[in-house]
Order: structure tokens, then C-alpha cells, then sequence
């Protein structure tokens, strides 16, 4: 299942340039939904963020990384909710007490889907973050998060947080543009694959979604066969 990154260039109309992406693959039975980052948001406010998102079905995923105490993190998603957003990503490093609690008791309490990062694609990711991956996810069971980020370029990061939360949902960023092959991720344990630019900067959105759905069924069927 594929999640498209809304990722709007700097110079475009966010509004209109993410209503016609959800217009072009709207409908698709590989959609699982949409993500919008804070790039779009900081550059015009949320204001413009409700009419795109009432045309979503699925995720409606804002994808800010939170990253504060848990008073500011309880306020920007409540924000973010009432622009529509159903899932609001957050890190996970800023620990429970006091900041991912709060944050993810509100999400539980207003049917906002709470979803931590514990490990990113970049480089530097491993320096730091991944060392705490394990803790960070058992973490976050014990609260309750409803799924995790783990990069698709990094599969084995994907297969530890399966294998250490069998019942959460995992998102993965990295498919296309950052290397990641479509059902790379999938085939590691994700449940849904995050693709930005491979579909949104393509000629025909909706044709390269159906692509990107294609060469996951064949790499999930493949890796099954291996297994």
C-alpha cells in the first residue's frame, strides 16, 4: 500500500498544486492515503490544508516530527486535527514523561492516530537514533502509539521494529527518489511504502501510482517465493 508524500515545490501554490495530485490518484485501490510535511504547512499556514484533505480517503497523515513537551505537542495536534489530519508523526527521542504521553493520550482521546519515529534514512540517523531504536519502540507500546517510521532504505531497521511491535503499523519513507526499490520495505515488514516525488513530479501521477503498485505486488511476491 502506498502513502503519497505531498511535497509541493517551493515556489508552487500548495493548495493547488496538492489538489490536483489527490485529484489525479484519487480513487486508487493501492492509495492508502497522504502524508503533508511541514514545508507546505510553515509556507502558507494550515488554512488551505482542510479542502485538500476533505478529498483524501484514507490517511491524512501530518508529518511534522514533533519534537517538544508534552503541552506543545497537545496543541499543535489538536491544530493539525481540526485542519483534518487524522495521524500526526512525532519523534520518538523526546521520551514519555512529560512530552510523548500527554502528546499520545490526546491523540487516543480525539481518534488521532498517534505514529513515532525511531529511525530515519539518513546517514546520521545511525550515529545517534538507532541506538536507541529498541528502547524507543518498547517505549511506545507501553503508550500506546498506534504505528512507527522506519526507512525503507534500511531495511534491517524495519525487520527490528516488526519483530519488537507485531501489531503496529509501519511506515516507510525512502521509496524512490532516496533509493529505495518499491515493496522493499514491505517485504521487511512495513505496511505501507511513503513515495513522494517518483509519483507527484511524475508526467501522469496516477499512472506512475499504478506502476509503483505494480512493482510492489511482483517484489511481495518474489520475496514470498524466497521465504
Amino acid at each position: 500500500m502506498i502513502i503519497v508524500a505531498l511535497d509541493p515545490p517551493p515556489h508552487a501554490d500548495p493548495r493547488e498544486w496538492c489538489s490536483k495530485i489527490v485529484s489525479s490518484v484519487a480513487g486508487h485501490p493501492s492509495l492508502a492515503g497522504v502524508k503533508i510535511g511541514l514545508p507546505a504547512i510553515v509556507s502558507q499556514g494550515l488554512g488551505w490544508v482542510k479542502g485538500v484533505l476533505e478529498a483524501v480517503e484514507g490517511l491524512r497523515v501530518a508529518d511534522l516530527k514533533l519534537a517538544d513537551i508534552g503541552a506543545i505537542m497537545r496543541i499543535v495536534i489538536e491544530r493539525l486535527a481540526s485542519a483534518g489530519f487524522d495521524a500526526v508523526i512525532m519523534h520518538a527521542f523526546v521520551g514519555d514523561e512529560g512530552a510523548l504521553d500527554e502528546a499520545v493520550d490526546w491523540c487516543r482521546a480525539h481518534g488521532v492516530k498517534a505514529i513515532a519515529v525511531v529511525s530515519m534514512s539518513h546517514p546520521g540517523s545511525a550515529k545517534f537514533i538507532d541506538k536507541h531504536t529498541k528502547e524507543m519502540v518498547e517505549m511506545c507500546r507501553r503508550l500506546g502509539v498506534w504505528g512507527f517510521v522506519a526507512p525503507a532504505t534500511r531495511p534491517s531497521m524495519i525487520k527490528l521494529v516488526r519483530d519488537l511491535a507485531p501489531d503496529s503499523r509501519i511506515l516507510s519513507p525512502g521509496v524512490g527518489a532516496q533509493g529505495a526499490t518499491p515493496g522493499q520495505a514491505l517485504c521487511a515488514g512495513a505496511d505501507y511504502e511513503i513515495v513522494g516525488r517518483a509519483i507527484t513530479r511524475a508526467e501522469d501521477p496516477r499512472k506512475a501510482l499504478e506502476e509503483m503498485a505494480k512493482l510492489q505486488r511482483e517484489a511481495l511476491q518474489k520475496c514470498r517465493v524466497d521465504t
